[in-house]
Order: structure tokens, then C-alpha cells, then sequence
């Protein structure tokens, strides 16, 4: 027993010295790159660093453990189980090391190229690099791989017929994604009247948050089927419209010269309007109380559309009462003719 004391000591040396060197490289380099990636926006050194952080310090013990175990006198066969156990484990750590920093890469390339909601890639890129990984393990257990994926292939053509409606909308959302219809951020209205601001596009569905500040669910399949308009697209500018109506007795002239000074005021004061824009008033038709018009200025996002034309109705009101124009009331004239006494039939 004495004599085995030594190479136990030394076992929980090799051990203890790993996870105590994995934990001050975690906490000191790796935390120093991280710092310093920020600091001088570094991407790969930013990738690096949170791929390793807090599992250098599992890789490094396990390791440790690996050598510690070639001093125990521990029998072969259940010594080469552990060897096995501890291959396992290290090829899964360094699964998800890669898994981290391939999804990493993805996100900050996403980023940078303004790509849409990268979540659905971001899920995929991690399933294959986990099935990536399992296959190895395998490998390196001794099981040949070839049936295995012989029975995926048949078994993932029977999963493909019994999951028809998912896969519509995973690939759906891959040509969503793809071909950049959609942007988060941006914000749409389906032909079935739901719009709103893109939250996410994930592998089953898309989220649109409503002005109401709520969440509508849409499959990514219905999504990619429907008519839909985006008002941050091309630009996120866009034109405001706001109609007006005038007595048929206004001087027109006049009217003209008050709303444009009006608009001219709300181009000026507001936040949102387009400064460079000139505004646009323009007489649109004769409708059965008065003279339409319409008011255009233009505003720098869509949702901005509805404080601005809130304070040009509320200023064209105004100035309209101090000019003494009018703004008729809906009404239409009906000429009632008297019928003759020859036109009259009997009941």
C-alpha cells in the first residue's frame, strides 16, 4: 500500500496542476483578449476568445485527467474504458469550441453584411456541427459510421414525409433569409392586413411586433406565399400623404400659399421630416362638399408617419380658422322635382 501512495499523489498532482492552469488562462488571457478584441474590434480574437471561455478549464482537467491515469494502477480493461470515457469527453469539448466559434463567425459576418435575422443559420450550423462531432465519437469508438448513415438517409426520408409541414416552413425561412426580402427591423403588411416591425426569423416562424407593442406568429411557409409591402424598402424614407378638404368658395390661391406655410413650419420644427424634402401641396379632385387636396411631406421612417401628420392637422386647423377658410362639413344636395299631375297613374 505505501508504495502505491507515491503514484496516487502524483495522479492528483498532474490533475489538480491541469484545472489550476485552465483556470488562469480562462480568467486572465482569455478574459484579456476579450478586452482587448473590444477594445480595438478585433473579430477573430473576439471569436477566439468567447469560443474558449469557460471550457478551457474542463479541457485542460480533462486532459490532466487523461495523463493521471497512465499512474494509477488501475487494470487494463477498465483503464482503457476510461481512456475511452475521457476521448469522449474531450472530443465533445472541443465540439462545442467549434460549434462556438463557427456560429460566432456567422454572426459578426451577418452583422457586418446587414444580413437578415440569423437565428434559423445560426441553429443549423449547430446541428451539424454536433452531428459532425457524434460521428466522430463514433469513430473513434470503433462503430463504423457507413450504416448509420445509410439508415439516416432512408429514416430521413420517411421523416421528410411526416414532417412536410415543418420542413416547408425551415426551408421557407432559408429562402426568406436567402434572398433578403425581410430585414429585422424592417417593417411590413401582409395581404391578409397584419403588419408590423420584423422581430425574428427563426427555422418554423416569423415574428412581427405589432405598433401595439404585441407579437404576431407567422409561419414561415405563409409568409413566403403572401403578398406583402416593406416600408423600409428600398429606403426607409418614405412619403407622407394628408388629405384636406377646402370650401368650394376658398381662394385657392390662398389656401395653396397658408398650407404650404404650415407644412414649411412642420418641415422645420419636427424631428422626422425629411429637412431637404420640399413640401408638395396639390389639388386632387372635386369631391361633394369641397375641393380635395393632399399634403405631401416626406418623413424618415414609417412609424414616425402619425405624431407628424397628428401636428400638420392640428396647425393646417388652425391657421385655416385665423384665415377664416373653411373646412366644409360632408353634405351633398338633393333636388327633390315636384311630379305633374300627367305623369301620376292610379293605384
Amino acid at each position: 500500500m505505501p508504495k502505491d501512495i507515491p503514484a496516487y499523489i502524483l495522479s492528483i498532482i498532474i490533475f489538480t496542476a491541469s484545472i489550476l492552469l485552465g483556470l488562469l488562462v480562462d480568467r486572465f488571457l482569455i478574459v484579456k483578449w476579450m478586452q482587448r478584441a473590444r477594445h480595438k474590434k478585433r473579430p477573430i480574437m473576439r471569436i477566439i476568445s468567447e469560443s474558449l471561455s469557460g471550457i478551457l478549464t474542463i479541457v485542460f482537467g480533462l486532459g490532466g485527467l487523461y495523463i493521471a491515469l497512465d499512474y494509477l494502477p488501475i487494470r487494463h480493461a477498465l483503464l482503457d474504458k476510461l481512456d475511452k470515457a475521457l476521448i469522449i469527453l474531450i472530443i465533445l469539448s472541443f465540439t462545442i469550441i467549434v460549434a462556438r466559434a463557427v456560429v460566432g463567425s456567422i454572426e459578426i459576418h451577418g452583422r457586418r453584411k446587414k444580413m437578415p435575422a440569423l437565428t434559423l443559420f445560426t441553429n443549423l450550423t449547430r446541428i451539424v456541427v454536433y452531428i459532425i462531432g457524434f460521428l466522430i465519437i463514433l469513430q473513434s469508438l470503433g462503430v463504423s459510421i457507413t450504416p448509420l448513415l445509410t439508415a439516416l438517409g432512408v429514416g430521413g426520408l420517411a421523416v421528410a414525409l411526416a414532417l412536410q409541414d415543418t420542413l416547408s416552413n425551415l426551408f421557407s425561412g432559408i429562402f426568406i433569409i436567402g434572398t433578403r426580402l425581410i430585414e429585422p427591423d424592417d417593417y411590413i403588411r401582409l395581404s391578409t392586413g397584419v403588419e408590423g416591425f420584423v422581430k425574428d426569423i427563426n427555422w418554423r416562424n416569423t415574428i412581427i411586433r405589432t405598433m401595439a407593442n404585441n407579437e404576431n406568429i407567422i409561419p414561415n411557409s405563409e409568409l413566403a406565399k403572401s403578398i406583402l409591402t416593406n416600408y423600409s424598402r428600398p429606403v426607409k424614407e418614405m412619403s407622407l400623404i394628408v388629405p384636406v378638404s377646402v370650401s368650394y368658395d376658398s381662394d385657392l390661391s390662398k389656401v395653396e400659399k397658408v398650407v404650404l406655410e404650415v407644412a414649411g413650419e412642420v418641415r422645420t420644427e419636427l424631428d422626422g421630416v425629411v429637412k431637404e424634402f420640399e413640401p408638395i401641396m396639390r389639388y386632387a379632385s372635386f369631391g361633394d362638399s369641397g375641393i380635395n387636396i393632399n399634403v405631401i411631406l416626406r418623413i424618415r421612417e414609417f412609424q414616425l408617419q402619425y405624431p407628424i401628420q397628428h401636428e400638420l392637422i392640428k396647425r393646417i386647423h388652425r391657421r385655416f380658422k385665423e384665415e377664416k377658410i373653411e373646412i366644409p362639413f360632408p353634405m351633398r344636395t338633393v333636388i327633390m322635382r315636384k311630379q305633374s299631375e300627367n305623369e301620376k297613374t292610379d293605384v
